[in-house]
């Protein structure tokens, strides 16, 4: 007989994918930057790292302690890019911002011209 999974076990072996787990924080990443939920964005993050090898493997990898990664990773009042961008360089990745449009002037841009296809920010493998 075939033993069920919980979603979670799912999503946490389709993210041990380094092209999904890519992806999937993308996803969370500009729906961040839509609505900017914070919890959600931090529970794409959660994910991620369990699905890498886990706090103290993705710590150990970033040079951070486990309690300062478990700290950021459980902050859900605000983001420190500074301690994102160490995670991600962990994972072999990096955030980096795209222009909008080569012909749009981004002063000629508001808020509600921005689509999720218009994110500016990507993330990247370096492997």
């Amino acid at each position: 007989m075939e033993k069920l999974r919980t979603w979670h076990e799912f999503l946490i072996e389709q993210l041990t994918d380094r092209e999904e787990a890519i992806g999937y924080l993308q996803v969370s990443l500009e729906e961040y930057l839509i609505d900017g939920d914070t919890p959600f964005f931090l529970k794409g993050i959660r994910n991620v790292v369990e699905a890498q090898g886990g706090i103290a493997e993705v710590a150990k990898q970033a040079g951070l302690a486990p309690k300062t990664l478990s700290e950021f990773l459980s902050n859900e009042d605000s983001l420190h890019l500074g301690t994102l961008s160490t995670i991600l360089k962990a994972l072999g990745w990096r955030l980096s911002i795209e222009p909008l449009s080569v012909e749009k002037d981004s002063s000629e841009l508001t808020n509600e011209q921005l689509t999720p296809s218009d994110t500016p920010l990507r993330l990247g493998c370096n492997s």
